[in-house]
């Protein structure tokens, strides 16, 4: 059971933890594959070494885990808000008792270090408070129509809703999705990355300890082909995806077969601007924030920084002195700032790029920073607070960061323009991306016929 295998964290050490549990989640338990023919093995990032198998979901399974959700989705959706609210909160209660051990777990699966796991799993508690607190608040409104008759209208749950996540942040993105889901009534079926599929299913166990229906949040495990069964199922009634802007195009066709809601939050080539009147300082900081968490595997990542002229030498030199002193190593040490990449195929291909970067000369760009297919975010560095909120109002993007970048409080909406998708995750907003609004008339009088 996760207790064990948590249980287990404060004593391991990178390159020692076996995960030899189930790694499927339905009814209420852990489930075991129906074959093991077809495994895959899931490497620990920071040594290159089998951390467990992962089996893929084939179509009777992933039939099995829709309809446990289901089953539950018809217990949870008759729940009053508050009644979900205190779940969720218990929820919240215990991923905060346990983040320590959780976020260990998330490092020895993902190879980022353990100070940034630890934000993770915090802000994932966190997301589950905060829609926790907005459950019992869902309303609808009431509309006084002419000669005594009325109309409301009805918030309503979608029903079962899939999540499927990325390799960069396992436990948290799964807790986005499920957050508000659930929030709304509704039940998920998760699919996490096929190369990070060990945390999802401790979420798994500790809304089923907190006291959720059996089968409310579920998860599968696997890759395209599983992605496609759980899209294309006719009691699915959303999809919500993270990742590349290839697979979201996929997601988004197959999806549409069913005419079901989609959320997109895929890909970015994010501008940062650095204008000469900035505190270089700050800016330096913020641009390393914008690019090194997680090792640079990071969706919203400032990749394109733009430096006025006239404080280029300034903001290189410091750049570099702050790069040099970034401490690699064991992403289990607290004094580790720089983790290991999720694979050994991803460091190649970064490796190209570094070799690549080394032999191109230095471009001067005029488009400055919308001439971009992606819109995820953006970011401006600036002690002029009229030219901070222009340059915010131009710049084609979800997020806009002044004077910071790569923060992700929860009460603050996150998504994308243009490629980077649309549909939205954390904030208020999100409860409409996890429910349907229905319109009642109710008539007083007679009714005025025209036959």
């Amino acid at each position: 059971m996760a207790q064990s295998l948590l249980n287990s964290m404060p004593q391991a050490t990178t390159g020692t933890v076996v995960v030899t549990d189930h790694l499927n989640f339905w009814d209420g338990k852990r489930v075991k594959p129906t074959q093991e023919t077809n495994s895959e093995p899931v490497f620990e990032p920071a040594t290159g070494r089998v951390l467990c198998q992962m089996v893929p979901c084939g179509a009777e399974e992933v039939d099995e885990a829709i309809k446990s959700a289901h089953a539950a989705y018809l217990k949870w959706s008759k729940m009053a808000g508050m009644e979900r609210a205190r779940v969720m909160l218990e929820a919240a209660r215990i991923i905060r008792e346990r983040k320590e051990k959780i976020a260990k777990l998330e490092v020895i699966n993902n190879g980022k270090t353990i100070t940034e796991a630890l934000v993770d799993i915090d802000i994932a508690w966190q997301c589950i408070e905060y829609y926790a607190g907005l459950a019992g608040t869902l309303a609808g409104q009431h509309i006084q129509l002419p000669g005594g008759a009325f109309a409301y209208t009805r918030r309503e749950p979608l029903g079962v809703c899939v999540g499927i996540g990325a390799w960069n942040y396992p436990f948290q993105i799964a807790s986005w999705k499920s957050a508000p889901a659930l929030a709304c009534g509704n039940a998920m079926v998760f699919k996490p990355s096929p190369m990070t599929p060990v945390t999802a299913v401790i979420l798994a166990e500790i809304y089923k300890e907190a006291g959720v229906p059996d089968g409310l949040f579920c998860v599968v495990q696997g890759g395209a082909e599983t992605g496609t069964l759980l899209c294309h199922h006719p009691m699915v009634a959303k999809v919500s995806f993270t990742g590349s802007v290839p697979t979201g195009k996929k997601i988004m066709e197959m999806s549409s077969k069913g005419v079901k809601q989609v959320t997109l939050e895929l890909g970015g080539k994010s501008p940062l601007i650095i204008f000469k009147d900035c505190e270089l300082q700050n800016a330096v900081k913020g641009a390393l924030m914008a690019n090194f968490l997680t090792q640079g595997q990071v969706c919203c990542n400032g990749t394109r920084v733009y430096v006025q002229r006239e404080i280029m030498p300034q903001f290189l030199e410091e750049v570099v002195k702050r790069t040099k002193a970034i401490t690699l190593g064991d992403p289990l040490l607290d004094g580790t700032r720089m983790g290991a990449l999720i694979s050994k195929p991803q460091l190649e291909k970064v490796l190209g790029f570094v070799s690549q970067a080394k032999k191109e000369v230095h471009t001067t760009y005029n488009d400055k920073a919308n001439n971009t297919t992606f819109g995820l975010a953006s970011g401006v560095f600036t002690r002029d607070i009229s030219r901070a909120h222009r340059v915010a109002e131009n710049l084609e993007a979800g997020t806009c960061f002044i004077n910071n970048y790569n923060i992700s409080p929860v009460e603050v909406p996150f998504g994308g323009y243009k490629m980077s998708g649309f549909g939205r995750e954390n904030g208020q907003v999100t409860i409409e991306y996890y429910s349907q609004l229905k319109t009642v008339v109710v008539e007083m009088g007679d009714v005025e016929s025209l036959f």
